[in-house]
């Protein structure tokens, strides 16, 4: 995300006033939400909000780089939305500190935010005593999916172990498939790093590097095995990665082309828009054993301040109506993700999604995203490095230096 200058976006936003709905409960919400299966999702909070009163205007922009500097800008230029997709994150921090956003204290109030969402979640989106976003989902970002057809035809069964992931692959590639579908992105070459680093390097690890930011941490032999098995992945991979989206990447597994992809569980939401059932088709797993980390992350809908009461109405509408039980299990049934209300009843949800449940319940488990964790400028540059060492012939020793400046950079 670019950098902005926030006092300027304030002053903006004060000498020219901010504008809103004509009418009440017109709600115009920018987001980033263009795959099918996201598409299908979205289509719940529209329909939620549409029969609460009211009036729900759509702006997708593809790229969630591409919606949030859409969404600063018309802030900028005193035109904002009512609504603006984030992730569950520090994305939208600084728009907290120049006092641009709303909170939504009173809605968090009344449905009892306060005892029943998750810590990492609750973390990120209350400030200084406030609630200043509103979360739609909690999404896990380093599944394992993968395609029953291929492990089939290759001999091989769901891998319980690190060491059966390892051979399966081994005989997916020898069976003339490809084994590992990786997308060609950096956001999604990072998705498969903090998988490798997560759950093959393990959470106390994954906690010190990117919570405590530990340039120690990269210099040792643990660290060092983690890149080599991170690099060895790509040896998996086909030759169309380049570029490749991560929808386009799950499509190669939901039409049996590829074994594995380790991405978020908005996969799953192509599978479900292509008519496939978890368990049936297609399998998943989030690390091995009954005690592996859960990455918690997320997508929330933070509101840009505004002194008109139309707009301030249809705010809290929007935040009502997103957080309702009902509205909750019908978005993430469609979208891949649980709900982040533990209230629900997901029995009727999918067995990956009840698997996500499950391991919510154990606090143990529940992992901040590096998003959460990390300051936007230190992030950008981990994934740099990231993305250089995966894209190259970079020595791994390089590379742990590389990421020893990167942590310490700010």
């Amino acid at each position: 995300m670019k950098n902005i200058n926030m006092s300027l976006l304030a002053t903006l936003i004060a000498s020219l006033g901010i504008s809103s709905p004509a009418l009440a409960q017109k709600a115009e919400v920018i987001h980033w939400w263009t795959s099918g299966g996201e598409s299908a999702a979205l289509k719940q909070l529209a329909e939620g909000y549409n029969k609460a009163g009211g009036q729900w205007v759509d702006n997708a922009i593809a790229g969630g780089d591409n919606a949030r500097a859409a969404a600063l800008n018309r802030i900028a230029g005193g035109n904002p939305p009512t609504a603006s997709q984030f992730n569950t994150s520090k994305q939208y921090h600084e728009l907290i500190d120049a006092g641009l956003l709303a909170d939504v204290d009173e809605v968090a109030a009344k449905e009892g935010w306060e005892q029943w969402m998750p810590g990492p979640i609750k973390n990120v989106i209350k400030k200084n005593g406030h609630y200043y976003a509103v979360p739609v989902n909690i999404h896990s970002g380093t599944w394992f999916w993968y395609s029953k057809a291929v492990l089939a035809k290759a001999g091989v069964t769901e891998p319980k172990t690190e060491a059966e992931f390892w051979t399966a692959l081994d005989k997916i590639k020898a069976s003339g498939q490809t084994a590992f579908a990786q997308s060609g992105t950096l956001s999604y070459e990072r998705s498969t790093f903090n998988a490798v680093l997560l759950h093959m390097g393990g959470r106390d690890m994954y906690m010190k590097f990117y919570g405590d930011k530990d340039a120690n941490l990269v210099k040792s032999p643990a660290f060092k095995t983690v890149l080599e098995k991170f690099k060895k992945l790509r040896s998996y991979t086909d030759a169309g990665v380049a570029g490749r989206s991560w929808n386009d990447t799950t499509a190669l597994l939901v039409t049996d082309k590829a074994g594995f992809q380790t991405v978020g569980d908005w996969a799953k939401g192509e599978f479900l828009a292509a008519g496939k059932t978890a368990g049936k088709e297609f399998g998943c797993f989030q690390g091995w054993g009954p005690k592996a980390p859960y990455m918690v992350s997320g997508d929330v809908f933070v509101l840009p301040k505004t002194s008109n009461k139309e707009a301030m109405a249809a705010q809290q509408l929007l935040a009502k109506v997103i957080t309702s039980p009902a509205t909750q299990v019908a978005f993430n049934m469609k979208k891949g993700s649980i709900p982040i209300r533990p209230d629900v009843d997901a029995s009727g949800m999918d067995i990956c999604a009840q698997a996500g449940v499950i391991a919510l319940k154990d606090p143990a488990r529940a992992t901040p995203d590096p998003s959460m964790l990390m300051a936007p400028d230190i992030f950008g540059n981990v994934s740099d490095v990231i993305t250089k060492f995966w894209n190259t012939d970079m020595k791994v020793e390089d590379a742990q230096g590389l990421f020893a400046k990167a942590l310490t950079s700010n």
